[in-house]
C-alpha cells in the first residue's frame, strides 16, 4: 500500500500511510482506537476506496470498487463477528459467497474440496456440521476455510481472539503460524500486545493516522509498543490487587448475593440457570467465560434489565430481583453495559446531556422541574476533567468523540456518588491502551474505596489483573469459583469451555 490518504470529513483516518507485507510472514498492525487501522485495511479488502495513494499486489497496481473483487485478487478479511447462517451447514455457508454454483447449490462437491482444504491446513472442520453445533473458534476456523475456497493468500485478521478461549487463542496464532510457513501474507490486527510479539514477524504501529514505525518482537518490547502507539509513557499494570500496599482492602460484608438465580435469554431459553454468586465490599468478582453463556443476561438481572424466573439477588441485604432498573441505580449500583452506544449512552446528545443521564432528575443538578444549566455545566466540566475526557467541549456531540473517550465518559458518569455496586461489562473492549490503563485504574480506585464490583470480561488477562476472585460461566451455569491470584490460565480455560468444574 502506497502513500494511502483517506479523509471522513473534517477527519483524517489515513495520512499517506505506507504499508507493506510479505508473503510468508506475518505482520501486526497496532495503534489506539481512532488511530487507522480499520479504516487501512477496508481499503486493502475492497470496502472503501482510497482518497489517494495505491494498492499493489507482486508490483502491479489493483483498484477495488468492492469486496468481490478484493477476493478475486486473493485478498479476504476475517472480522470479529461472524458472518455465518447459523441454521445452514459449513458448506452451505461457504456456497453463499460463491459465484459458480448458479441455481443448484453443489454442495456434495463443496464438502469434498472443503475437507480437502480443512486437512491441508490443519483447521479440523466438519463440512456437515451445522454452524450451531459448532463452538467459536470452530466458527472462526470456517470463515478462515470459507476464505481459502474462495481463493485468498492475503489474510487480514481483526481482533481475532476477542472471543476465544486462552486454548482457542493459542490455537488460532498456531494455525496463523502455519499459514505463513505455507506461503501465506497474514496481517493481524489485535491490542493484545503479547499475542502480537508472539506471533508476529515484523510490526507497524500506526498514531494518528500516519506509520511511527516498522519493528520486530526481538527488537521491542510490550511497554515500548505501548509508547508507540500512544505518544507517551504507560504506567505499569500491577499484576494484581493484593500487590499493591495502597489497594489492600479488608474484606467487607456481602454487597451483592445472588442465590439460585435462573433467567430467560431473547430467544425464551433458559440463559443463567441456578446461578450462586457473592460479592464483598472492597472485592471485584470477575466472570470469565466465552461470549453467549449468560454474562449478559447476568448483568441486566442485577441492573434491573431482565426479569428473574427464579431464584433471589439482594444488594445490601435488601431484594433487588424484578425491581425496576431505576431504583436499583438508586441504590448505589453503577451500570457499565456491554454496548455503550445502545444502553449507556446516545450517540446524537451533547455530551453535557450525556454526562447528567443518570442524575438529571436530582439536585443540585434540577431544580424543581427545571434544570440548572450552571450546575449542569460545571458537572459535566468536572468528568471531563477528573477523567481526563479528550473532547472539544461540553456542547460537542457524543457520537464526535472516539470511542475510548466516550467509555471514559461513560465511566464518569456511573461513578459519581462513590456507588456501593459497580457492575461492569466489557469496559475495555474496543478502547486502545491508554483508555484502558484509565479505565483499569479508576475502577483499582473505586475496590481501594471499598466498593463491590462485577467485572464481566472476555479478556482473561484483565480479570487475572483486576480480580480477587473469578467465576466462570459456560451454558448460563457457574462452573467454578477460584481465587485469581495464582490463578491457572489452563484451567480456567477448560471451564471456560465446559470442562471440569472446581469447587
Amino acid at each position: 500500500m502506497r502513500d494511502i490518504s483517506k479523509r471522513f470529513g473534517q477527519v483524517i483516518a489515513n495520512d499517506h500511510v505506507d504499508f507493506e507485507a510479505s508473503w510468508g510472514e506475518v505482520h501486526a498492525l497496532v495503534g489506539e482506537n481512532g488511530a487507522g487501522k480499520s479504516t487501512l485495511m477496508s481499503i486493502l479488502a475492497g470496502l472503501y476506496r482510497p482518497d489517494s495513494g495505491e494498492v499493489e499486489i507482486d508490483g502491479k497496481p489493483v483498484r477495488f470498487r468492492s469486496p468481490r473483487e478484493a477476493i478475486a485478487h486473493g485478498i479476504g478479511m476475517v472480522y470479529q463477528h461472524f458472518m455465518l447462517v447459523e441454521p445452514f451447514t459449513v458448506a452451505e455457508n461457504v456456497v453463499l459467497g460463491e459465484r459458480r454454483t448458479g441455481v443448484h447449490l453443489e454442495t456434495a462437491r463443496v464438502e469434498r474440496e472443503l475437507a480437502e482444504l480443512s486437512e491441508k491446513y490443519g483447521l479440523g472442520v466438519d463440512p456437515r456440521a451445522k454452524i450451531w453445533q459448532l463452538s467459536v473458534g470452530e466458527q472462526q476456523r470456517v470463515e478462515i476455510l470459507r476464505l481459502l475456497y474462495l481463493g485468498a493468500r492475503i489474510l487480514v485478521f481483526d481482533e481475532p481472539t476477542a472471543v476465544l478461549t486462552p486454548q482457542e487463542a493459542r490455537s488460532l496464532l498456531q494455525t496463523l503460524r502455519g499459514m505463513a510457513a505455507q506461503g501465506f501474507s497474514v496481517v493481524f490486527i489485535s491490542h493484545k500486545l503479547d499475542e502480537v510479539l508472539t506471533v508476529a514477524d515484523r510490526i507497524s504501529i500506526l498514531r494518528r493516522g500516519q506509520i511511527v514505525a516498522t519493528t520486530t518482537p526481538a527488537e521491542t518490547d510490550r511497554r515500548t509498543l505501548a509508547r508507540l502507539m500512544v505518544g507517551r509513557e504507560l504506567a505499569e499494570l500491577v499484576e494484581h490487587p493484593a500487590d499493591d500496599p495502597h489497594e489492600i482492602v479488608a474484606p467487607g460484608s456481602p454487597v451483592l448475593e445472588l442465590r439460585g438465580v435462573t433467567a430467560l435469554g431473547e430467544k425464551g431459553l433458559p440463559a443463567l440457570r441456578d446461578v450462586d454468586l457473592e460479592v464483598l465490599a472492597g472485592e471485584t468478582l470477575g466472570i470469565a467465560g466465552v461470549a453467549g453463556n449468560g454474562q449478559s443476561e447476568l448483568a441486566e438481572t442485577v441492573t434491573g434489565l431482565r426479569p428473574v424466573t427464579a431464584g433471589t439477588i439482594r444488594i445490601d441485604g435488601k431484594t433487588a430481583a424484578n425491581r425496576p432498573a431505576a431504583e436499583i441505580a438508586r441504590a448505589g449500583v453503577a451500570h457499565i453495559p456491554e454496548d455503550r452506544l445502545a444502553t449507556g449512552l446516545i450517540g446524537g446528545m451533547d455530551i453535557s446531556d450525556n454526562a447528567i443521564l443518570r442524575d438529571y432528575d436530582r439536585p443540585p443538578l434540577c431544580s424543581g422541574p427545571f434544570l440548572s444549566s450552571t450546575e449542569i455545566a460545571a458537572f459535566t466540566d468536572r468528568l471531563i476533567t477528573d477523567h481526563d475526557v479528550k473532547t472539544p467541549g461540553r456542547g460537542a456531540k457524543l457520537r464526535t468523540l472516539s470511542g475510548g473517550n466516550q467509555q471514559k465518559l461513560l465511566l464518569a458518569r456511573e461513578l459519581v456518588g462513590a456507588p456501593r455496586l459497580i457492575v461492569a461489562v466489557h469496559p475495555t473492549r474496543g478502547v486502545d491502551v491508554g483508555a484502558t490503563e484509565a479505565i483499569h485504574e479508576a475502577l483499582r480506585k473505586q475496590r481501594a474505596r471499598g466498593a463491590a464490583t462485577l467485572l464481566i470480561s472476555e479478556d482473561l488477562d484483565e480479570l487475572l489483573a483486576l480480580s480477587d476472585r473469578i467465576a466462570v460461566l459456560f451454558d448460563g451455569r457457574v462452573m467454578g469459583t477460584l481465587p485469581a491470584r495464582g490463578a491457572d490460565p489452563e484451567e480456567i480455560g477448560l471451564l471456560m469451555a465446559g470442562v471440569g468444574s472446581h469447587v
